[in-house]
């Protein structure tokens, strides 16, 4: 069984040893065996059936002046066991992605690859200074890399580099939405038109004007560097039953995927990529480029109580609208969970509630019909915070990664630990402001 497959089945047994959590009516709402997406995805279903129609109720207690607390604190726990449900239905659709992905195993190896995984096992766990000084050319015969810089580490093994940008993947939502790609330099330019052609009518003899010439604005990503430093004894590493890929991408892949999830919600672009809330913002209603626009919730601390005329949701429904039709389709939410619990109680002016359940296993929960992913990166609800962003994150938001990750071995400064400098360059930003639209906590 390969790396990826153990590393699925590791995941599936971890959602198969979840608890069983009593709900409602006495209905267990988290079972035993997780590891089945279908099954999980009845309950789940089955916890919004129930969802639905006390939320129902108490809405209408609400605006009738007959709040019921048994009621509401009814809707709020099975309002938490969906997002269990909804958490738990990811990770495992994930697990299965894994397994499809990892394959069998029965490929064939290629011998440079296996050359190189097999130079850089003997120099990873013992120094060995000749398999150090064969690495360079190994890693270009395993089209690693076509130089190499003995003063800043060795590219890992591919198998090793492939798990840890793999657990990044999963972890990140960004990662999962956003445009993503690989690039071999410390730079990336990017020229985006953002109209300022003159043009009018004219009569078939009348005199044309010179018109204004077309605004282009370009775009830089600058690489940053993740880093982390894991250590382990001489001794360790000694034992022939130690996996190194296995152990250096657990040591360091949750780091790196916190460091890039955070990164890509807050960052402020100094030593880090920059984050989709750290850009300045304006009102929708007066939008310019370079600038990310966003819409009121409509109460200086939160959403809208309901009442007979107005919805919590309006605001939502706004800024759905407020994103140019060509970018709704492919657009996506992004909020924290404890955003999503909130959100889930909201009906519109229909009285339908705007939140759905996927409808078959892989899909994605939908707000308003749009896929709805949750970054806890994301801002509370909170006077003038941002917990919502709507949009289409494959055309707005850009991830860069320079190919391969670098280790550099360091058995002296630690003693009598050996320490694994190991370093991953990343950048990312908005690369197009239209395509990105903000929720504010604000009247």
């Amino acid at each position: 069984m390969t790396k990826k497959l153990i590393a699925a089945s590791a995941a599936l047994a971890a959602c198969a040893a979840t608890t069983a959590i009593p709900g409602p009516r006495g209905i267990q709402y988290v079972r035993a065996d997780m590891s089945n997406p279908a099954a999980i995805l009845a309950e789940l279903q089955n916890a919004f059936s129930e969802f639905r129609e006390e939320q129902t109720q108490a809405i209408a207690d609400l605006r009738s002046g007959q709040e019921d607390v048994v009621r509401t604190e009814k809707v709020e726990r099975i309002n938490g066991q969906i997002t269990e449900l909804t958490q738990a239905l990811e990770t495992a659709n994930q697990a299965i992605a894994g397994l499809q992905i990892g394959g069998g195993g029965g490929g064939q190896v290629d011998p440079a690859v296996a050359e190189h995984a097999q130079a850089f096992n003997s120099w990873f766990r013992r120094g060995d200074a000749a398999a150090e000084a064969s690495l360079p050319q190994l890693q270009i015969n395993a089209a690693l890399s076509t130089d190499s810089n003995p003063d800043g580490g060795w590219l890992v093994p591919e198998e090793m580099a492939n798990e840890v940008d793999r657990v990044v993947g999963t972890i990140s939502a960004m990662r999962d939405i956003a445009m993503t790609m690989t690039i071999g330099t410390d730079t990336y330019k990017k020229l985006v038109g953002v109209g300022g052609t003159g043009s009018g009518w004219v009569g078939e003899k009348a005199a044309r004007t010179e018109t204004n010439t077309p605004t282009l604005e370009e775009l830089i990503f600058n690489m940053m560097e993740v880093y982390a430093n894991p250590a382990v004894t001489q001794r360790s590493l000694d034992d022939s039953r130690l996996d190194i890929a296995a152990w250096l991408a657990n040591e360091v892949a949750i780091e790196f995927a916190e460091q890039e999830g955070a990164a890509f919600i807050t960052g402020d672009g100094v030593n880090k990529p920059r984050g989709i809330l750290s850009y300045d913002k304006v009102a929708n209603a007066s939008y310019a480029w370079g600038k990310t626009g966003f819409i009121v919730s409509g109460k200086a601390d939160g959403f809208l109580a309901p009442t007979a005329s107005v919805s919590p949701a309006d605001c939502l429904v706004d800024l759905y609208y407020g994103l140019k039709q060509q970018y709704r389709n492919g657009a996506t939410w992004v909020m924290s969970d404890a955003t999503m619990a909130t959100v889930r109680k909201f009906k519109d002016a229909d009285g339908k509630f705007i939140w759905a359940p996927p409808g078959e296993t892989g899909e994605l929960s939908t707000v308003l019909g749009k896929p709805v992913v949750t970054d806890d990166n994301m801002e509370a609800v909170a006077a003038n915070n941002f917990p919502v962003a709507f949009g289409n994150f494959l055309r707005g938001y850009l991830i860069l990664d320079r190919f391969g990750i670098r280790v550099l071995r360091d058995p002296l400064t630690n003693k009598p630990y050996v320490n694994f400098y190991t370093t991953k360059r990343v950048a990312g930003g908005i690369q197009n402001f239209e395509a990105i639209k903000l929720l504010k906590i604000s009247t």
